[in-house]
C-alpha cells in the first residue's frame, strides 16, 4: 500500500502477531489487506487500509499496520462495529501464539492545509 501527500489518514494501530507454526497462510488471508479483518474495518468511516508484514528472522511473527483518518474515527468503528469486531477476533484465537498492540500512533509532517482539507476541521 503507498500513501501520498493527499492521503488524509493521521493515526495508524500496531499491532505485533506470533502465528501458529503451520497457519501463516490462513493468517495471512485474514488478516492481509484485503482480508475479513480489513474487510470488516471498512465499514467504518476514515480507514484508509491495512498493511501485513512478516518477519524476515522469524517466519512466525507478523506486524499489521491499520491506517485511519483520526483516533476518533477508529474508536467510533470498534464502537459501531463491536460485535463483529469480537467475532472475528475469537475466530483468529487459533491461529495466534500470541497477539500484542504495540501501539497507536499519529502521523506527523503532514502540511496543516491538506489536513485540514482532508480532515474538515
Amino acid at each position: 500500500m503507498t500513501f501520498n501527500q493527499e492521503d488524509a489518514w493521521q493515526y495508524l494501530v500496531l499491532w505485533e502477531f506470533l502465528v501458529r507454526a503451520g497457519m501463516e497462510k490462513e493468517f495471512e488471508n485474514v488478516y492481509g489487506p484485503e482480508g475479513e479483518w480489513a474487510q470488516c474495518f471498512r465499514r467504518g468511516q476514515g480507514y484508509f487500509g491495512t498493511e501485513l508484514s512478516r518477519d524476515l528472522t522469524n517466519p512466525q511473527r507478523y506486524v499489521t499496520i491499520d491506517f485511519w483518518r483520526s483516533q476518533a474515527a477508529y474508536e467510533a468503528f470498534k464502537l459501531q462495529h463491536a460485535a463483529a469486531y469480537t467475532a472475528i477476533d475469537k475466530k483468529c484465537e487459533q491461529f495466534m501464539v500470541s497477539e500484542r498492540e504495540l501501539g497507536r500512533f499519529e502521523r506527523v509532517g503532514l502540511s496543516t492545509e491538506i489536513r485540514e482539507l482532508k480532515t474538515g476541521n
